[in-house]
């Protein structure tokens, strides 16, 4: 036990992560083939799952908690089209105080549960002009402005190698597999650059022009410390953003949390569509 009467970690990371696994494996007959993390308003996606085995983030030795309204907690396993899957809604952010290595340790989790691919979606504020509410951008790439790594420190080899090649972060194969599916329901797809900041303050306009020079399409506070640990272990990674407002000077209004998830809720059942049509074809 440590002084605040918690029981204190087991081991390093890697051994942290196996406990966590034996963890979940005892709960659920599950071998996930694809990983999902659901972002703000996004969630209800995983409430679909067939056969599902739904755990309580707070029941996973090593998993923080979400804070923030839209992030329901919870890991789900089940099945999308006869696919094994296992499903977080919610994830936990650099912002709420968590660092790198708390943000992205259901990743890691997730990797020694068997997952090899991994979606990760997000609410994401749109730079692109020609961008609207409730578009879906497929994430080509992505700058990392939250000013860390989430894999400074000591490597562990057994994790993945000391310097891993991010020259794709975000599969092609994945990509044109999310194109095909979106033209075959009708849905208008957007590709961009996906910019990471620390958060929680919105950017301000200054800092969305400067963006915009860099060459970034969508703003917002997440996924990119995941998609680096997913890659450090050999993950293939799909990211996809709903642009749920417009950024910081770009329409002469106020931007808040529950326009965000409005739109979240919104664009659910095409972003749940497209989502049972793309899944089953990245199993690897």
């Amino acid at each position: 036990m440590n002084g605040s009467g918690m029981t204190a970690p087991i081991g390093g990371l890697y051994e942290r992560v196996e406990h966590a696994a034996r963890t979940i494996r005892a709960r659920s007959q599950t071998e996930p083939r694809v990983a999902l993390v659901l972002g703000s308003g996004l969630g209800g996606f995983a409430d679909g799952l067939a056969e599902a085995t739904v755990i309580s983030y707070d029941e996973i030795p090593g998993f923080a908690r979400s804070t923030v309204e839209g992030h329901a907690g919870r890991l789900v396993l089940g099945e999308v089209e006869e696919t094994p899957v296992a499903v977080m809604q919610g994830r936990f952010h650099y912002y709420e105080g968590y660092s790198f290595e708390e943000v992205t340790f259901p990743i890691r989790v997730l990797a020694m549960l068997g997952a090899r691919a991994l979606v990760l979606t997000n609410a994401a504020g749109g730079i692109n002009n020609a961008f609207s509410q409730g578009s879906l951008m497929v994430i080509t790439d992505h700058i990392n402005m939250m000013g860390a790594n989430p894999l400074r420190g000591p490597n562990d080899d057994r994790f993945g190698p000391r310097f891993p090649d991010m020259t794709e972060v975000y599969d092609a194969d994945f990509r044109r597999i999310v194109a095909e599916e979106a033209r075959a329901l009708g849905i208008e797809l957007r590709h961009g650059v996906y910019a990471a900041m620390a958060g929680p303050s919105y950017e301000t306009p200054a800092e969305i022009r400067m963006l915009r020079i860099l060459g970034a399409d969508a703003v917002g506070m997440s996924t990119v410390p995941e998609a680096i640990v997913a890659r450090h272990m050999g993950m293939r990674v799909l990211g996809i953003s709903c642009i749920t407002n417009m950024a910081a000077g770009i329409l002469n209004q106020p931007i808040n949390h529950e326009e965000v998830m409005e739109t979240g809720e919104r664009v659910r059942e095409q972003f749940t569509q497209l989502l049972r049509r793309v899944i089953p074809r990245l199993v690897v």
